[in-house]
């Protein structure tokens, strides 16, 4: 019995046409000639994607909601989303690995989609070409999906590389392109699976390939089956999955993520050793304004204002956590142990005892998208939300935030803001 899924061999009649009487227009259907196109082959790569991309549309739009940017100006950074927001709610705080995973699952599937994602548009590239390009209504609206659907995909996944290799060569912040990007591309994406569905399910119940337009009428010599063209595509996915998903570990396993902007480095020993963002020297972060004498802490609530120096902060009751850092480029670090005072107990020195409202947190740091930011009264009230003096032990190195910085169960990096100066307390 023949396998189904080798490729056509070009029979007798295929094999008599001299290349050079060919067509030679891409909109030709014998232009396309490898034998590894058919309904079968892409159907398998478009069911992969259709249970990859919807963990990825979801994955992001929980990262958006854990911005808060329904909270404040500050933190939102697509102010027209509109309706688009609909879904947003108050970040939790538990579990406190809870943006560490859905981050990691974020960058790591899409890194690993790459592949499978390449090569369902090399199978239906034949199709971009075809005339005429609209032939009924219901063609008309295949072709618009399908442009969008390209072009999404190519724009969400370029622009998702370019930020987690932190190379932003792309107009515009990242945040709301990605964003809107994000509807546009899914929306297709929905529309293009609802049409092609009933195919595609029919594709691979039958064993016997089935002949359609992707099917080369001059198919070439095979080089591969489409089982090894299946095989070779989902070993380029798990050598990119094992070369990103080290980013989400501390140790050994780190070295392994050559993909991950923070996977091949050093951050160093000792208590402080561990993966950072911005480094002090980065954001113009000097000892000229944290040293004692020159930095303090300004409390602002509605029992007025308070500044207080590292020494009088250190004086205070202090708590300890173990929390990591997750960005949103998907690295992360493990628990850290964290000493410091409790935001809630910050809000009760300007005038909030009982129940701690939200709270305007803003850095030393002069430039930048998220030189201040704001937190929900949930995250305040959370015990283990702290302004940090201390990690693992030892004071903060200047590039871990030192004199001080925020750390909050549950919340992007971004949010934990270092070399903090200045903390308003009020509903925002």
């Amino acid at each position: 019995m023949r396998d189904p899924d080798a490729p056509r061999l070009p029979s007798r009649d295929d094999r008599r046409l001299p290349l050079r009487d060919g067509p030679r227009s891409p909109s030709s259907p014998g232009f396309w000639r490898s034998p590894l196109r058919g309904p079968r082959f892409t159907s398998v790569l478009g069911l992969v994607l259709l249970a990859g991309i919807t963990v990825l549309f979801v994955t992001g739009l929980v990262s958006y909601a854990a911005y808060n940017p329904g909270l404040s100006p500050v933190n939102d950074k697509t102010p027209d989303k509109g309706l688009l927001g609909f879904y947003l709610f108050a970040w939790p705080t538990n579990p406190h690995w809870l943006y560490r995973l859905n981050q990691g699952v974020h960058v790591t599937l899409g890194i690993t989609l790459i592949p499978v994602l390449l090569a369902k548009l090399w199978s239906v590239i034949p199709r971009l070409f075809a005339l005429p390009p609209v032939r009924s209504l219901a063609h008309a609206l295949e072709r618009i999906s399908l442009l969008l659907l390209v072009g999404g995909a190519l724009f969400e996944f370029v622009t998702g590389v370019l930020n987690v290799q932190l190379d932003y060569v792309f107009p515009g912040s990242f945040y709301p392109l990605h964003f809107y990007g994000a509807w546009v591309f899914f929306a297709a994406f929905v529309a293009h699976a609802l049409l092609k569905m009933p195919t595609a399910l029919r594709n691979l119940r039958h064993l016997r390939q089935e002949r359609n337009d992707l099917v080369s009428p001059r198919p070439a010599e095979p080089t591969v089956s489409r089982r090894g063209a299946l095989w070779l595509v989902g070993g380029g996915s798990l050598l990119l999955f094992a070369t990103t998903v080290g980013q989400n570990f501390d140790g050994p396993l780190r070295r392994t993520a050559l993909l991950a902007p923070h996977g091949g480095g050093d951050p160093g020993s000792g208590p402080n050793g561990f993966q950072i963002n911005k480094t002090a020297a980065y954001a113009g972060i000097g000892t000229a304004e944290t040293g004692e004498d020159a930095w303090r802490l300004v409390l602002t609530g509605t029992a007025g204002t308070v500044r207080l120096s590292r020494a009088q902060l250190a004086g205070l009751p202090l708590h300890s956590s173990a929390l990591p850092i997750a960005c949103v480029e998907g690295w992360s670090t493990s628990d850290q142990w964290w000493r410091g005072v409790r935001l809630r107990d910050l809000a009760a020195l300007v005038g909030y005892d009982d129940d701690p409202p939200d709270v305007f947190v803003e850095s030393l740091q002069r430039r930048g998208a998220f030189r201040s930011a704001a937190l929900r009264a949930n995250q305040v009230a959370d015990p283990r939300s702290l302004l940090a003096l201390y990690v693992n032990g030892e004071e903060l190195s200047p590039d871990h935030g030192y004199p001080a910085r925020i750390i909050v169960p549950a919340a992007p990096g971004v949010l934990n803001t270092k070399w903090v100066a200045r903390m308003t307390f009020g509903d925002l």
